[in-house]
């Protein structure tokens, strides 16, 4: 998710630096709105060269490929030749082929140098980012033969070089799109189906823009493969979850669902390992890559099948042949600029080209990261040894980046003998630094305007705040902004307070929730409508109270641990120190295990509360008894309230649940699939549960209830408890425990409360959830009296018999109404004529 901070803090710090003096350039992560740049381009089609002058509209995001930014030209000059595509005054997008945040940075360059033994190509060496660039263009022309139209691929016009950042780049079509909507759907079992590639009804069916874009997703990677771009396919494999941002859906085509589909993404950001697959699908495409040779896959294509497509359609292809000998040439380049030990094999042992092209593109690669000046560029062209030696300098540790620099650019040769010379220098040169790491933080949050720029006055108070770099940004603020951390403070612990004693903040709690749902798509109108229309009940008012309640709990568990381990330790001051903190750290983790907390006892014994002052247990008859268990005590009320207003419910859920998976890194990206599968189970899924138990009771209601089955099959679950403690007793000698033949303890009431359900015949569904439990908790009584007296010689007593029984009856109710409620899940599609 994207943290607020302010451009302005940003651009006093910039001037802090500028004020600073100093003779190397500041560093820069990325860049601002409203700042303006200009890049010399080579257009991608039409040969041309040129200048550009653009603005920085707006800075869309990063990722391990790089950063994103919509961009407007001002102003154009040619040199040569046409810049197709490239107008004044019209906005565009571009991609500077380097992450925005140096953590990114380094696990991208990591993971590709153990690939490859060579730096990123694609932000080092203008050949690779040249050779991608064209074989997008290719790509486009091919989604023109396979979707009747070149606007299924996004259009690119230009590379370039930004000398700021020491990176290449890209000049692109700006596409007004989005990801897809949150589809509000009541036939999952149809589309599930559907996606197993099963005949259904196709009226039925709901979710067209998902359906859309799978199809065309699926039918762009058979086009990439077809068009030997195997690799450029990773980026589109469904099966990875996080390719499906990389599809939009143009603006001005809202009219249809599967209308307007354009792929946007053609530069992968990590390499993929065969030892390291990084998604679900990366299995599938490490398989096949071994299949084709290529052991670490990226971005690699197949030239010769490509030109094997271009011959077999010449007429679409016909004014593309000399961009398809500029690709061949820019592949060698690329290719041959790595050792890639993978793919170059033994050509690494005789190939005196191959090494040649690594030595000048090494060089190429620092001139554009700004290591190097144009004059120092030409020196170590000119001589392998130089560029041998820059090379083993930059291995050194911590020292390496300075002995290049040092070596490579004048302006920075002065900054370290100034630092060394003047002490004045150095005091600048840390207060320029300072400004520069603040730019970072406050980006990140770490620091809001105020601190950043109090910081950057004082540089002293830097000292405190590096300790704590280390720790999340939000940890970091919390400590040491003492206003965010009462702001947060109280809305964790305050909000809670107030929502439970303000009924008009409830209300426009519940207001904008519904609201953004609205926006967001993720609730239908109708339902909307219902909600708001309940939200003066009592029992709403009760349910959004109680909700207050739950989130006051969530602490309690975790304080009460603490305070019993911290205890624990200072009334043992003889046991050893490491011996006592285990335990203490057992303590705690046993808390988090045990079905009963602290927390769920408060929670549980609030419900209580209610139903005793209230004397209503008709409308609290699920919370009741949930509330009072660990972890799904959370979901009681939730629970509760799906059966009296099950749209409030399943919104509830599905709001919550689709807000919290984008905070999971890479797969939690909004348009992902992640994002979509939680909603759908948290929402859609109900919705077709819902659909088809209000056919399933229509049906039921035409039948008489039956109950008498319950014994019977009571009878039935301990006869088969009773044959596993006979067997246990002829070949073990003794009477097992429930941990003894715990999958038969779990196995048997799943079982018979599926059998009781599937035989209540006209029974409603709360009866024969009740049906399930007494079927449960006769089985645990039963065996718990059977064991008990086989099991002992003499007088039993009271406490011999409860202890299991209780344990036995909590148990098996359990299982036995998970395995009716399961088993009414699982129920087909009823036939209601």
């Amino acid at each position: 998710m994207a943290t607020e901070y302010s451009v302005e803090v940003v651009k006093e710090l910039e001037n802090e630096f500028r004020a600073a003096g100093l003779r190397r350039p500041m560093r820069v992560e990325r860049y601002e709105p409203d700042t303006e740049l200009v890049y010399d381009v080579t257009g991608v089609g039409r040969p041309g060269k040129g200048r550009v002058h653009l603005v920085v509209e707006k800075f869309v995001g990063g990722g391990f490929a790089g950063q994103v930014y919509r961009v407007r030209i001002l102003d154009i000059h040619l040199q040569s030749g046409q810049l197709e595509g490239i107008e004044a005054g019209k906005v565009y997008a571009i991609k500077i082929l380097v992450p925005p945040t140096g953590f990114s940075c380094l696990f991208r360059n990591t993971l590709y140098w153990i690939g490859f033994q060579g730096p990123f190509q694609l932000q080092v060496n203008p050949a690779a980012a040249r050779a991608g660039a064209l074989w997008q263009k290719f790509i486009r022309r091919g989604a023109k033969i396979k979707f009747g139209s070149q606007m299924a691929v996004v259009d690119i016009y230009a590379t370039f070089t930004d000398s700021r950042l020491g990176s290449c780049g890209e000049l692109s079509e700006w596409v007004d799109g989005r990801t897809w909507h949150l589809e509000v759907d009541e036939r999952m079992d149809l589309l599930k189906r559907w996606t197993r590639g099963r005949e259904v009804d196709a009226g039925s069916l709901g979710s067209p823009e998902y359906r859309a874009k799978r199809e065309f997703m699926r039918e762009f990677v058979d086009l990439l493969h077809d068009m030997g771009g195997h690799e450029f396919a990773r980026q589109y494999e469904w099966s990875t979850c996080k390719s499906q941002p990389n599809c939009l859906k143009r603006n001005d085509s809202e009219t249809s669902p599967s209308g307007g589909l354009v792929a946007v993404d053609f530069r992968a950001g990590l390499a993929l390992l065969p030892f390291l697959p990084m998604s679900p699908g990366d299995f599938k495409l490490i398989a096949k890559g071994l299949m084709r040779g290529s052991l670490v896959q990226f971005d690699r294509g197949d030239v010769g099948k490509l030109e094997h497509f271009v011959d077999a359609h010449k007429d679409e292809f016909s004014d593309m042949r000399q961009m398809l000998e500029e690709l061949k040439a820019a592949e060698r380049i690329y290719r041959d600029s790595v050792p890639d030990i993978t793919h170059n094999h033994f050509r690494l042992l005789y190939a005196g080209g191959l090494w040649s092209t690594i030595f000048d593109s090494a060089v190429t690669g620092w001139k554009v990261r700004n290591l190097v000046d144009e004059r120092c560029q030409e020196k170590l062209r000119g001589n392998r040894a130089l560029t041998l030696l820059f090379f083993v300098l930059g291995l050194v540790p911590l020292l390496g980046l300075v002995f290049r620099r040092v070596w490579g650019r004048p302006n920075w040769r002065e900054h370290y003998w100034g630092l060394l010379t003047s002490c004045d220098y150095l005091r600048r040169a840390v207060r320029a630094r300072v400004a520069e790491k603040l730019m970072g933080w406050h980006r990140s949050g770490r620091l809001d305007g105020e601190h950043a720029l109090k910081v950057a006055k004082y540089v002293w108070r830097i000292s405190y705040h590096l300790p704590l770099s280390v720790l999340p940004a939000g940890l970091h603020r919390f400590l040491t902004d003492w206003q965010y951390a009462k702001e947060r403070l109280i809305h964790l612990a305050i909000r809670p307070v107030r929502l439970y004693f303000d009924r008009e903040l409830r209300e426009q709690w519940l207001r904008d929730m519904v609201a953004e749902g609205k926006e967001k798509r993720i609730l239908m109108k109708e339902d909307a409508g219902v909600i708001l229309s309940q939200i003066n009940e009592p029992f709403i008012q009760k349910y959004l109270k109680s909700l207050a309640v739950h989130v006051c709990t969530l602490p309690v568990t975790q304080i009460v641990s603490l305070v019993v381990a911290i205890a624990y330790v200072a009334m043992h001051p003889e046991m050893p120190r490491v011996q006592a903190w285990g335990i203490g750290l057992g303590i705690i983790a046993l808390f988090q295990v045990v079905p009963i907390s602290p927390g769920s006892l408060v929670r549980g014994l609030y419900v209580l509360y209610l139903v005793i002052r209230e004397r209503n247990f008709k409308d609290y008859n699920i919370a009741v008894f949930l509330g009072f268990f660990k972890y799904i005590g959370y979901l009681a009320f939730p629970i509760q309230m799906g059966y009296r207003y099950p749209a409030l419910a399943q919104f509830m859920a599905a709001h919550w649940a689709t807000e919290a998976v984008h905070t999971v890194p890479v797969f939690g990206e909004r348009g992902a699939l992640l994002e979509r599968g939680v909603f759908c189970w948290f929402y859609n899924w109900p919705l077709t549960i819902r659909r088809r138990m209000l056919k399933r009771s229509q049906m039921r209601a035409q039948m008489q209830p039956r109950y008498w089955h319950i014994a019977l099959y009571a009878t039935a679950g301990l006869g088969i408890f009773a044959l596993a403690d006979f067997f246990y007793v002829t070949n073990v000698g003794k009477l097992p425990g429930l941990n003894d033949i715990w999958w038969l303890a779990a196995l048997v009431p799943l079982l018979c409360g599926a059998a009781v359900t599937l035989g209540a015949r006209g029974a409603t569904l709360a009866k024969r959830i009740i049906g399930a439990a007494v079927c449960g908790g006769a089985v645990g009584v039963l065996y718990a009296a059977l064991s008990t007296i086989l099991g002992h010689e003499g007088p039993i007593g009271f406490g011999e018999l409860a202890t299991p029984c209780l344990w036995r009856v909590f148990v098996f109710t359990i299982f036995s109404i998970i395995g009716a409620v399961l088993t009414e899940l699982k129920l087909p599609e009823p036939d209601v004529g």
